[in-house]
């Protein structure tokens, strides 16, 4: 965690021929399949209240009502590896009129339904279909779905109003129908994973569920693996992937990282962050200078000859000189990282699983450079997210789990997490540092984020992965991200650690 760094999306269900839940289908029947996604963000605007946000309301309007105008907005994510041959989005009428409904195309995404008004609302795109709705409103969108990423829709009128149930009605959400062909992964389930078949694949995804880990100790002096099993004991739920810190020159895997990773009745996978150019820099590495360097950790890696995570000097962004000629970046980060991959890969090892981890901050993502921190698609395994939010009220970054996924750069633009199932929608997506903060001495519950974190993966299918950093302090000393500091948090924790949607056996 470094300072600086620190809705509702698509419910996710899988329709699969002869197959309960996420059952992997037969072959046969693996040719074909159905996801029906619900509305992520979704909420109505008014011509007449042009400041106020609609985004908890349990309709959808499209229409006139006196002298109010009213147009409904809708987004959908389509989760990563989905090969899409079909679309189709089903509305159901709550209150209907003799009034022609159009469906419009929307081209911004960046909207969040907690934030909407028609004040701030997107454009309107090109007419899809119009329609009178009976009991439904069934719109075909194949042509406009073609594969993985987020869209945005529009609900418009000039008739009388019609009433359409939104994602927060009881029955009736909109439901976005992709019809998949070919090779389709089995997604994560709205309802958490209980049959215990979820197993991790060559590159440590998982077939289902999440993968849940944690980085414990952080700022201290405790060794971090005595500081993992203590938190393991506090949380209730062995870490499945142990997050530790090296730089430069330093061995490892070390011997307390290949012990706790050798555990039969505790299996753990490593994931390490390493700072190649520590006493050096991204250009330097990237010319060669550090080849010994690398090296060395390669046959290291292949003496350890278990599966693991590797970050190279996560958080960039932090650490980005942007003037010429200082070797600090972003293209030198982008180079560095595709060098040490690729001599990597060319000395023999297999085991290394890569995980590009962005900061992911809006002030950092709002600047021109932050685009050529991407070494590219053949040597990023996993996209990676360190990401923090507030439980203090006012304070800096306040919110729940869905906020340090959305958060957007500054002026305007994608957030992050739909950036990356968009630019990068083939990766599986790690959140590979997180936690809900206040500031010592100034106690706040962080159960409520806590609580917000099985219905946003429920939400985003592209998260295999989340990874807790734990400590009662951060590098500046005034920040608490420790899961036990109040008992209704810890409480809170103990119930999201229990739950089996983080039950992934490693293979």
């Amino acid at each position: 965690m470094r300072r600086s760094k620190l809705k509702k999306y698509s419910v996710l269900t899988a329709v699969l021929a002869g197959a309960a839940g996420v059952t992997a289908a037969s072959p046969a029947d693996a040719a074909t399949a159905t996801l029906k996604i619900r509305a992520g963000d979704d909420a109505y605007v008014s011509s007449a209240r042009t400041g106020v946000v609609f985004g908890a309301e349990t309709k959808l309007v499209a229409g006139v009502a006196g002298k109010e105008a009213k147009t409904s907005f809708l987004k959908f994510a389509v989760p990563a590896g989905t090969k899409v041959a079909g679309a189709r989005l089903t509305l159901t009428t709550q209150a209907s009129t003799p009034s022609t409904v159009a469906v419009r195309q929307v081209a911004s995404t960046t909207w969040t339904e907690g934030k909407l008004t028609a004040a701030n609302a997107p454009a309107l795109g090109s007419v899809l279909m119009s329609a009178v709705p009976g009991a439904t409103l069934s719109v075909d969108l194949g042509k406009v779905v073609k594969g993985p990423g987020t869209y945005a829709f529009a609900l418009s009128s000039t008739g009388a109003a019609v009433r359409f149930n939104s994602a927060e009605a009881t029955t009736g959400a909109p439901v976005l129908e992709v019809t998949t062909q070919g090779d389709v992964s089995p997604p994560v389930p709205s309802a958490p994973v209980s049959n215990g078949n979820c197993v991790t694949d060559a590159k440590l995804v998982p077939s289902c569920g999440v993968l849940w880990g944690a980085a414990a100790g952080g700022f201290t002096d405790a060794p971090r693996d005595q500081a993992l099993r203590d938190w393991e004991k506090l949380s209730g739920r062995t870490s499945t992937i142990f997050h530790t810190y090296h730089k430069g020159d330093e061995i490892f895997p070390t011997k307390s990282e290949i012990a706790m990773t050798a555990e039969t009745a505790n299996p753990r996978v490593l994931l390490t962050n390493w700072k190649i150019a520590y006493g050096s820099s991204w250009a330097k590495v990237a010319q060669g200078q550090q080849d010994k360097r690398i090296d060395a950790f390669a046959a290291r890696a292949k003496a350890y000859g278990k599966k693991f995570f590797l970050v190279l000097n996560h958080e960039p962004e932090n650490d980005v000189v942007a003037k010429a000629g200082s070797g600090f970046e972003a293209k030198d980060f982008a180079a560095m990282y595709r060098h040490t991959i690729l001599r990597l890969k060319a000395q023999g090892v297999t085991n290394v699983v890569n995980v590009m981890a962005y900061m992911g901050n809006e002030k950092w993502m709002a600047q021109s450079w932050w685009k050529d921190l991407y070494p590219g698609d053949d040597v990023v395994d996993w996209m990676g997210l360190d990401s923090y939010v507030s439980a203090e009220p006012g304070y800096y970054h306040y919110g729940k789990f869905n906020d340090l996924l959305d958060r957007a750069p500054t002026g305007g633009g994608t957030n992050w997490y739909d950036w990356a199932v968009t630019k990068h929608a083939a990766k599986p997506i790690m959140v590979a540092e997180w936690g809900a903060y206040h500031r010592v001495g100034k106690i706040a519950d962080k159960a409520p984020v806590y609580n917000s974190v099985l219905p946003e993966l429920a939400k985003r299918s592209a998260i295999k992965a989340i990874v807790y950093f734990d400590t009662k302090h951060d590098d500046e000393g005034d920040r608490d991200i420790s899961i036990n500091s109040t008992t209704t948090a810890l409480a809170a924790f103990k119930k999201l650690a229990a739950d089996p949607i983080f039950k992934v056996k490693l293979s």
